[in-house]
This record gives structure tokens, C-alpha cells and sequence, in this order.
């Protein structure tokens, strides 16, 4: 394996990771017992940092979780090293991914929504994935405010299929367009877009959707699950497959996963949906029961015949989600929505006072960008000194935008902190 992907060694794999990164050994001393083991290690442990304030986001949020999550989730009904779904022995689970499916198609507002998938990449690739089904065409058009992660997602999984990729540009950090719509054509089999982008602007689709269904191309948008509660919906945008990380919806960071793959269709996509499908019916003894309705996926079917080779639903993950969605009900939900809105926007009038730095302009949710008079690399770097984990510069996926910042604003972050990372802002950049 190793000559077929060019490489000498293992330790090859890991030559992107800085020397200085890199643990050799953790020089455990040797006839120790487990008690001092443990405490060896505890203590190596306790040298990382966990005190940050983070304004980090770009597809991945520090927000609330309640305790119940946790406590739910772990029970040991759910917790199994296999994915339950046996209709004779998984009623509860099946009942807990129906419910579920039924919360994603309400707050997309599509009609149908799958049992999940591994991560907001993953699902964007399988829409992808379903328009060139759905449409026998190759070319993909992308608005480059799409996650530059999950575009990469795409790319990588695309690379053996023979499709044309071809990536908009943006208008400063707004999507053009009229540039989107003049890449449509009759070769076209997607529109790929995302609200709110990655530089965290607000825009409204549903014109170019509509374009892209009168030339036979599947509108796809990726959402932020959250964003929703006061957004409208994709489904109100008329998009045809809506997409999404479901990582605000209960899931800790977690050093970047597991995560929870959203996705929800029209009507007429349905049965090109990858993965699974839970659906109500009624055993024999005429009692509500749950079983998998729709699974064409190569574990179940003939692989020529299969939609996809996903082999879990991430099924605890979903758990988690309908558990988070259950505690915070319509208003909570929507509450919770409102607060990253309002502290958003606290944050923002708070940079724009601060002498050089300006807020790029328009609408935007939990997530903004900021344009810095020195390298936001390096301010960044700067900030970590005073505690805080600054935000996303642009740099990192985009020329030309050294001294762009990317902040988001959750609901964890008390107006105290707020006033305290701009205070620090403003101290470094002095």
C-alpha cells in the first residue's frame, strides 16, 4: 500500500505535522504500577490547555449541550459496538431514528429526510452524487462560499468519476450571482450553495434554485442546522437536496468528530436517497411498529444496484441530535437561534470601535468576517497568548485574504467574554 501511494515509510503519512508537534515517546518509566502510570499520564495530560475562549467556527461550533444529551445517549440500550436497526429486536432505536428523520424534514422543510450520514462532507458528496444519477450530466457548479473542507470532501471523492468541477467566485464574500447563474447550462447536473457561507454571509437562493430547475439541474444547499430556527428554510429556497453538519445539534467538538451527516430531498429524489429510511407501519398485532423502509445501499442490495456503500447511519450521533432537538422544543430551538443572532451582533459593534478594523458588510448568523490591519495568522497567534481562540483566518483556504478574519459568536459566549476578546483584539493589534 505504501508503493502505491508513493510513500517510503509510515512514518511518512505524517510528515505534514510539524517536528516540534511530534511526540517520539511518552517516556513512561519502566516497573511503575498502574496507579502511578495513570497518574504519569494525568499529568502529562493536564499540560494541554483546555481554558480557551474559542470564536472559532467555519463549519463547527462550541455551543451549549445539555446534560440530558450525554445522560440519554449513554444509556446502554443505545451505546452497542454494532448499529441496531433489526426490526424485531430495535424497536426504540428505529423509533428514535423515525423521530429523527421526521425533526430534519421539518426544520429543512423538505419533505423526506434520511437516517443520516457521517459527516456535512460526506452528505454534500452523496448529493452530488444523486444529481449525476439523477441527470446523466458531469458538470458540478459550486459557489466558492461552500466550506472549503467539504469542497475538498467532493473533490477527493470525485476524483475516479468522470465530472467537471467548476467553482464560482465570490463577490468580496458574497456569492455572485449572476456569475452562478451564467455557469448553469444543459451539461449541468448541480448547483452547489451554502447559507450562511463560510465567511458567514446570508443569502437568498431561491431565484437561481429556480433557474437551475428550469435547465433540469438539481439545486443543492448546504445549511446550518441552527441557523434555521430563524432562517428560511431550504425548502422555502426551493432547493431540491438540502445538506448539512448536524454538529451544533448536541455533538461536542470532539477534535473534529465523530460528526452527523444532515440531509433532506424532495419528493421526486426519494428513492435516490443513499443510505436508509425508517418508516411507521403495524406488526400483526395491529400495534405501531418501526422498520427500514428504504435501504439500497451495497450491504443490502447488489452493489450495481446500490445508491451508496455507506456502512453506518451514525446512528448515535442522530441520537444525539433528536435528543437535543427534543429538549429544546420549536421556541427553544428558535430562542437559541435568536441569542447567537444578538451576541453576533454585540461582537460586532464592539470590532467595529476597535481603530483599523473593519466588519465586512451584510446580513450575517453566528459568524462573521473581519478585515485586520496586520496578518490575521499572526493575530491570531497573538490572541492565543491572551487566552482566546480568535476565529478562522481566511488565508488558510483562500489567496489573497492574509488579513481576513473569520469570528463566530455562540450562545455560550456571555457578554463578558465578548468584552473581553475585543478588549484583547484591540491590545494586539496596538
Amino acid at each position: 500500500m505504501l508503493d502505491a501511494i508513493g510513500v517510503a515509510s509510515m512514518a511518512d503519512l505524517f510528515a505534514v505535522i510539524p517536528e516540534s508537534l511530534r511526540t517520539k515517546s511518552f517516556a513512561i518509566p519502566s516497573g511503575i504500577s498502574e496507579n502511578e502510570a495513570q497518574g504519569f499520564l494525568a499529568d502529562l495530560a493536564g499540560r494541554n490547555r483546555s481554558d480557551y475562549i474559542c470564536f472559532a467556527g467555519g463549519g463547527y461550533y462550541d455551543h451549549f449541550i445539555p446534560s440530558a444529551v450525554d445522560a440519554v445517549s449513554s444509556r446502554s440500550e443505545f451505546v452497542t459496538a454494532y448499529t441496531p436497526y433489526q426490526a424485531e429486536a430495535s424497536q426504540g432505536t428505529l423509533c428514535a431514528i423515525f423521530e429523527y428523520q421526521t425533526m430534519i424534514a421539518r426544520i429543512t422543510g423538505m419533505e423526506y429526510a434520511n437516517a443520516s450520514l457521517y459527516d456535512g462532507g460526506t452528505a454534500l458528496y452523496e448529493a452530488v452524487v444523486m444529481a449525476l444519477r439523477a441527470t446523466g450530466r458531469r458538470k458540478i457548479v459550486v459557489d466558492a462560499g461552500v466550506n472549503p473542507l467539504h469542497r475538498r470532501i467532493l473533490a477527493t471523492h470525485l476524483v475516479n468519476i468522470d465530472t467537471e468541477i467548476v467553482v464560482a467566485d465570490l463577490a468580496d464574500i458574497h456569492p455572485d450571482m449572476k456569475k452562478l447563474e451564467s455557469l448553469l447550462d444543459g451539461d449541468t447536473a448541480a448547483l452547489v450553495a451554502q447559507n450562511p457561507n463560510f465567511f458567514g454571509a446570508l443569502h437568498d437562493y431561491e431565484v437561481v434554485f429556480d433557474k437551475a430547475r428550469s435547465l433540469g439541474v438539481v439545486g443543492i444547499l448546504s445549511f446550518y442546522p441552527l441557523s434555521l430556527g430563524i432562517l428560511r428554510t431550504p425548502g422555502e429556497m426551493k432547493a431540491d437536496i438540502a445538506v448539512g453538519e448536524g454538529q451544533s445539534l448536541g455533538l461536542p467538538l470532539s477534535f473534529g468528530g465523530p460528526y452527523l451527516g444532515l440531509m433532506g430531498v424532495s419528493g421526486k429524489y426519494l428513492r435516490k436517497m443513499p443510505g436508509r429510511i425508517v418508516g411507521e407501519t403495524i406488526d400483526r398485532n395491529g400495534r405501531r411498529a418501526f422498520v427500514l423502509t428504504l435501504q439500497a445501499r451495497e450491504q443490502h442490495i447488489r452493489r450495481e444496484k446500490a445508491t451508496s456503500n455507506i456502512c453506518s447511519n451514525q446512528a448515535l450521533c442522530a441520537l444525539r441530535a433528536v435528543i437535543y432537538l427534543s429538549l429544546m422544543g420549536r421556541e427553544g430551538f428558535r430562542n437559541t437561534a435568536l441569542l447567537n443572532l444578538e451576541r453576533t451582533e454585540y461582537c460586532k459593534k464592539s470590532i467595529r470601535e476597535i481603530p483599523g478594523v473593519s466588519v465586512k458588510e451584510g446580513p450575517t448568523f453566528n459568524e462573521f468576517t473581519v478585515e485586520l490591519p496586520d496578518r490575521a495568522d499572526a493575530v491570531v497567534g497573538r490572541m492565543r497568548e491572551e487566552g482566546y481562540v480568535a476565529g478562522i483566518p481566511a488565508s488558510l483556504f483562500f489567496e489573497g485574504r492574509e488579513k481576513e478574519l473569520i469570528i463566530a459568536v455562540t450562545e455560550k459566549r456571555r457578554a463578558g467574554e465578548i468584552e473581553g476578546f475585543t478588549e484583547a483584539l484591540r491590545k494586539v493589534l496596538s
